[in-house]
């Protein structure tokens, strides 16, 4: 009988110890992948770039555009898991320069977009074409010349009371992939739902958006630009 009471509590000694490590793990993927979703949702010029490359050229170009957008993402979100106070700091200090540098490069992508013209796409050679490689390079610089979206992880590990940098090297690479996952998630559901109505929209309408997309980014960038100088007068 002593035999059998020491087996059980040997049992019960293991569950204990097992269930809060597994929970972690489990607190972790769910709340990294949830702040990854988070932090590419809303529709800002690197979503509106996303369907319009999804409706120009098809939905990898659209993706690889979002792909881009998540590692310079993640790169913000390595900062914020290792403590990186400086470059709050930096942020902050220096935060009419960024929002006014980050406007001018927003508006030559803009102008950009407003100018390109469907009709010449479809008749370029295949090797002409924007490669996937330029889609992730293009949208990595425009998203990381938004040094703001710092501020948004660290809203988010805040609320989700998400890994710190006391957190062992293995959680805080699993939250990273976790974000990551969420994110590149979140790009191919919108790309792929955005590609079904490629096959329904005309040239006139991608030119046409092409114009749309490419003036709400004008707006944007020249909101940007002129309200931080506004604010200091």
């Amino acid at each position: 009988m002593n035999g059998e009471r020491g087996k059980n509590q040997a049992t019960f000694t293991f569950t204990v110890h097992r269930s809060p490590s597994m929970l972690s793990i489990i607190d972790i993927i769910y709340k990294g992948f949830l702040i990854g979703i988070l932090v590419s949702a809303p529709m800002g010029p690197i979503g509106l770039l996303c369907v319009q490359r999804t409706l120009n050229k098809g939905q990898w170009h659209g993706f690889f555009t979002g792909v881009g957008a998540a590692f310079s993402d993640l790169i913000y979100a390595v900062f914020v898991c290792l403590g990186m106070g400086f470059v709050v700091d930096f942020i902050e200090g220096n935060q009419t320069v960024l929002q006014i540098v980050g406007s001018i490069f927003l508006l030559f992508f803009g102008v950009y977009i407003f100018r390109s013209n469907p009709f010449k796409q479809l008749h370029m050679p295949k090797e002409n074409i924007n490669s996937f490689s330029q889609d992730v390079i293009s949208a990595f610089f425009l998203t990381l010349s938004n040094p703001f979206i710092l501020l948004v992880y660290i809203v988010l590990f805040s609320r989700f009371n998400f890994i710190s940098p006391e957190e062992k090297m293995v959680s805080m690479l699993l939250g990273l992939l976790c974000i990551l996952t969420g994110a590149l998630s979140w790009w191919f559901l919108i790309t792929f739902l955005v590609g079904k109505l490629r096959k329904i929209i005309n040239l006139r309408g991608l030119w046409l958006l092409n114009k749309i997309v490419g003036a709400v980014i004008i707006f944007l960038s020249v909101v940007g630009f002129v309200y931080p100088i506004m604010s200091c007068l």
